[in-house]
């Protein structure tokens, strides 16, 4: 390679091409920062990383539907119990030991527990509303595909506890609902109820699986993205330093070059 007044810079810049690699990778810790060292390697890693992030992504994804998830699971089990209170009301309705205001006592106590199944129904998780039948279910996405969660109507009416106007479908105050049909609404309300907590639960144990898929794919990507990219930097440090002397060395003769010339020019012109 031609240089100045036809000294040769071929090796200086091969040291100096040297230095600037090594500072590269080493500032990136990637052995292949770019396509330039090393194009189908490049690629590869890349698309590894791309992948990574992707699964990181979806364990993130599966640990956010678990949370929303525990959220409505939290309130039907609150409906279960309160539904078990329901039942035990009204089978105390049925002993024929209660006068009126007996029942009319425990009439008030199926009031508030119909109401707390309501409260329980109004839950929301990051603004979404879960279980009061506004919702018909979440879709989870994932590396693995897409999964959708149904969700339930758990409030009273949906439960077939209260009318549409909010009035208890259950009376054991004044005789308009027969005791064992009170008992049969409340049943069906319990299997509705037990029914979506299932559901609810065997999406959390799917989710529990995929998120340890997922951890296991990125781990194992990771470890095999880190073979192909990852940077040994004590060994690059040391080229460093040997393409430094190297670039000093050029540059050291390059300059005894030009001297020399200059001498010879010096000589001749004082002949």
């Amino acid at each position: 390679m031609a240089g100045i007044g036809g000294v040769r810079f071929s090796p200086l810049n091969s040291a100096n091409t040297g230095v600037n690699n090594s500072i590269r990778k080493i500032s990136t810790g990637s052995n292949r920062p770019s396509a330039s060292y090393g194009a189908s390697e490049y690629a590869i890693a890349r698309r590894m990383t791309s992948n990574i992030g992707a699964y990181e992504q979806s364990i993130k994804n599966t640990q956010n539907s678990n949370a929303m998830l525990n959220t409505a699971a939290g309130a039907i089990n609150n409906t279960v119990e309160s539904l078990t209170t329901l039942r035990e009301n009204i089978m105390n309705a049925m002993n024929g030991t209660n006068n009126s205001s007996d029942l009319a006592t425990i009439q008030k106590g199926i009031g508030q527990t119909i109401s707390q199944i309501n409260e329980n129904a109004s839950v929301s998780y990051n603004g979404q509303r879960l279980i009061d039948g506004s919702n018909p279910g979440s879709t989870i996405a994932g590396s693995f595909g897409y999964e959708t969660v149904q969700f339930g109507n758990m409030t009273a009416e949906g439960l077939g506890l209260s009318d549409s106007e909010g009035n208890p479908t259950v009376n054991v105050s004044d005789g308009s609902t027969p005791l064992s049909s009170a008992l049969d609404v409340v049943d069906k309300a319990l299997n509705d109820a037990l029914d979506q907590a299932t559901s609810i639960g065997a999406a959390q144990q799917g989710l529990n699986y995929q998120e340890a898929n997922y951890t296991t794919a990125s781990e194992n990507l990771q470890a095999s993205e880190s073979q192909i990219d990852d940077l040994d930097i004590a060994a690059e440090v040391v080229k460093l330093k040997s393409n430094q002397a190297q670039e000093q060395l050029a540059m050291f003769g390059i300059k005894a070059q030009m001297n020399m010339k200059r001498d010879t020019v010096s000589n001749l012109l004082g002949q």
